[in-house]
């Protein structure tokens, strides 16, 4: 898996396991944790966002041009999920298939 969609995976899969309490901590995924740039973190982010993945945050640039994230209430959504689960179903089929393919050669 291309290491972007790993951080994505990592995002939408923490914010999954977040629906069960009250608030989020978005310094557990933030770009220190996921061992990223800032401005990589902002832009996946937004991106989520933009598809529809994760609502309640926005990402702008400031007068000084600094990226800011504005984490009003940054959660997962169904569209989110959905991807969760399908990227778990293609994740564990590419590992079959890999086993399989290690066995007969």
């Amino acid at each position: 898996m291309d290491d972007n969609f790993k951080c994505i995976y990592k995002i939408l899969r923490a914010l999954e396991k977040a629906m069960d309490y009250t608030e989020f901590e978005l310094s557990q995924i933030d770009y220190h944790k996921l061992e990223i740039s800032k401005e990589r973190w902002a832009r996946y982010l937004e991106m989520m966002a933009d598809i529809g993945y994760i609502k309640g945050i926005r990402v702008y640039k400031d007068i000084t041009g600094e990226t800011v994230v504005d984490n009003d209430d940054i959660r997962i959504t169904l569209k989110g999920l959905e991807y969760l689960t399908e990227n778990s179903i293609m994740q564990r089929i590419y590992k079959a298939t890999k086993g399989i393919k290690d066995i007969i050669s």
